[in-house]
């Protein structure tokens, strides 16, 4: 089976060709999905993605997705993986309404609030939601980590125990010409600085870090994305779960959970769709 992983971050398998605008392994290829596929078509029996999908303005889902259509074969499979509106809906609809009749609730619906809206309007690296992380401890920290998983309880675990500099190890990527290109962009942001105004830098920023591809730029739910697969092409898009799969031996590949088979991401919505033979 030839699989195709993009957006991967530190999630990737030997097996497949793995993609990233930041590749940290060298089993990761730099690129970056917006700028198309590069790979011929019909190439690939599975093309998966998770958490990628968000991150593109809504204009730009239908030409991605036609884009994994076409490298896909006939009879291949598509698995879309993204955070749940529906679900992040009904939970902060919950969360409202008991803390309307008991304010001891009230955590919960200040965590539901950020996770509806902190990732769409944050103007910094990890907004409000790395801001609520670093309580110690966290007043909600159960129904924190039942909605992230294990990945909150590692940034938890980080920002309670940071690693000192001078124990980090040295990186084999901090070469000559890292550390020349680090000095490079010093200078140009200091002369950036003197150049702009106060106000005209700090939208310089702003429009950085919105670029950045941190920030969610559109959600989905099990219609919506359902609707956007059928009109890029797909057939029968059906919602699944972080271990249920059309793909053979899904499991096998710890793209959705972790090692001890649980959920990577328990919050996300997981749908897959086929592109059928002509």
């Amino acid at each position: 089976m030839k699989g195709l992983n993009l957006g991967c971050g530190t999630r990737f398998h030997p097996d497949w060709t793995n993609i990233d605008v930041a590749a940290e392994s060298s089993q990761v290829q730099l690129h970056d999905v917006r700028d198309g596929l590069p790979f011929p078509d019909h190439t690939f029996d599975v093309v998966y993605h998770s958490h990628l999908l968000e991150h593109l303005p809504k204009a730009r889902a239908m030409p991605f997705c036609r884009e994994c259509y076409r490298v896909l074969k006939n009879g291949g499979i598509i698995r879309v993986v993204v955070p749940d509106l529906e679900r992040i809906a009904k939970l902060y609809l919950c969360a409202l309404n008991k803390a309307m009749n008991n304010s001891e609730s009230g955590d919960d619906y200040t965590w539901m609030m950020i996770e509806l809206y902190d990732q769409v309007v944050r103007d910094r690296p990890g907004g409000a939601m790395l801001e609520y992380l670093k309580q110690d401890p966290i007043p909600n920290e159960a129904m924190v980590y039942d909605r992230l998983g294990d990945e909150a309880r590692r940034i938890v675990q980080r920002l309670r125990n940071p690693v000192r500099e001078t124990d980090r190890r040295p990186s084999t990527r901090r070469t000559w010409l890292h550390d020349l290109c680090r000095l490079r962009d010093r200078l140009r942001a200091a002369v950036v600085r003197r150049l702009l105004t106060q106000r005209d830098y700090e939208a310089l920023q702003l429009g950085r870090f919105r670029l950045s591809g941190e920030i969610h730029q559109w959600m989905y739910d099990r219609y919506s994305l359902g609707r956007l697969l059928e009109a890029s092409g797909f057939q029968a898009p059906q919602q699944r779960t972080g271990l249920d799969s059309a793909i053979d031996n899904w499991p096998q590949f710890n793209l959705d959970t972790d090692n001890n088979g649980s959920p990577y991401k328990p919050d996300s919505l997981y749908v897959e769709a086929t592109k059928t033979s002509l």
